[in-house]
């Protein structure tokens, strides 16, 4: 049984194949068991590969370096951009943190803004 749903993540359009998980789109993308568990804790239901891939990459990184605990550990880009002043906080900062706030941040890593989906 294959339905049509949206990425949890990215919102697109993708075919979940829940009954053959062989053939579903998420099957393709190989991913740690840290991924796995990772996303064990999250709001995600369906992620389509491109999500599936940017999380694994964002699990290895946040595994061989160290969360920013001070502002001047972070770096503008990776952690943080500006945005009229102000810090907007990445997914990969999200995602060192480690936990989900659950305040329906902008690039909350976790699924809490799309949990309804």
């Amino acid at each position: 049984m294959s339905k049509n749903t949206v990425c949890t993540h990215c919102k697109k359009s993708l075919e979940c194949k829940v009954d053959n998980i062989s053939e579903c789109e998420c099957s393709n993308v190989p991913v740690s068991n840290d991924t796995r568990l990772f996303l064990s804790q999250t709001y995600h239901k369906c992620l389509c590969s491109a999500c599936l891939s940017k999380i694994e990459k964002m699990i290895q990184y946040a595994k061989v370096n160290e969360f920013p605990k001070r502002r001047s550990q972070m770096q503008e880009g990776t952690h943080y951009y500006m945005e009229n002043g102000y810090f907007v906080f990445t997914e990969l900062y999200h995602l060192m943190k480690g936990q989900c706030c659950q305040n329906g941040c902008r690039h909350c890593v976790y699924g809490f803004k799309n949990r309804y989906l």
